[in-house]
């Protein structure tokens, strides 16, 4: 079993990892009648995709001796009525302004990126929008 989720009423649940024992608390968003003030599940699907994004980048970026340290990933999660749903999600990645790669490097962070599990596991009509800001690339 990997998690385990109580709901404790208004509209909150708290979701425990088995392994580690670390918690996530969630709340529904306040257009959907919750106050909004945790994640709400469907924030935490769009953060899933972010951070599966950084973290299989930060392996590749390991394996290529390139340090990610600082990198940012801005997430935006558009949803879309009837029935309420996850309709995109945008994803803006910055990098920090000492990171210095190459363009071989580059591309092959980016399609690390493109190709998470968790990029494969969401349904292909769920529009995702990757931005790369590069601060500083160098030729090959």
């Amino acid at each position: 079993m990997t998690s385990t989720v109580i709901y404790e009423g208004d509209l909150r649940t708290v979701a425990q990892h088995l392994q580690s024992g670390t918690e996530i608390e969630t709340d529904a968003p306040t257009d959907n009648q919750g106050k909004g003030e945790r994640f709400s599940p469907t924030d935490l699907v769009a953060t899933a995709l972010g951070a599966c994004m950084a973290t299989t980048m930060g392996i590749k970026a390991r394996d290529l001796q390139v340090d990610l340290r600082g990198m940012k990933l801005s997430i935006q999660k558009i949803m879309k009525p009837d029935p309420r749903r996850i309709a995109g999600v945008n994803v803006v990645f910055d990098f920090p302004g000492q990171l210095v790669v190459d363009e071989k490097q580059k591309t092959i962070l980016e399609r690390t990126a493109h190709t998470c599990p968790v990029m494969y596991s969401i349904h292909p009509d769920l529009e995702v929008k990757i931005e790369f800001n590069w601060n500083s690339v160098v030729p090959a």
